[in-house]
């Protein structure tokens, strides 16, 4: 359903995204279901690996919560579990697809502006040691 660009509830959408993706490591964790499947959770943690044991485990259980992803246990011994995403967490494939894509053209960007700043600097008159 197409909003006007001016309407101010507009924002709302984004910020129901951003209350159930964001952060640093929901995104991440989808990104990784979605394009590598199903997951254990010491998979996702060696995937991941500045995220700790705790926030692992409350980034998936909000993730549940929201469901996006589906938790399955298996009844043997030791217990195993997996992490997969639902039907609708696959509905976020286009959302990051273009975050990946748009993270990419900015790394571009910042490089280039480096290098800009490189050459301004390197143009400059250097000042002369006695």
């Amino acid at each position: 359903m197409p909003m006007d660009e001016k309407d101010p509830d507009r924002t709302q959408g984004i910020l129901a995204t951003l209350q159930v993706i964001g952060g640093k490591w929901k995104p991440l964790i989808v990104f990784i279901l979605l394009y590598h499947g199903t997951k254990r959770f010491g998979e996702l943690r060696r995937m991941l690996p500045n995220v700790t044991q705790g926030m692992l485990t409350n980034q998936l259980r909000e993730l549940e919560r929201d469901g996006l992803v589906v938790r399955k246990v298996y009844q043997e011994i030791p217990p195993k579990v997996e992490y997969e995403l639902s039907e609708h967490g696959r509905t976020l494939s286009a959302v990051l697809s273009d975050m990946c894509g748009w993270g990419f053209k900015h790394m571009e960007f910042i490089k280039e502006q480096e290098g800009k700043r490189e050459e301004q600097y390197a143009a400059q008159p250097q000042p002369q040691s006695h």
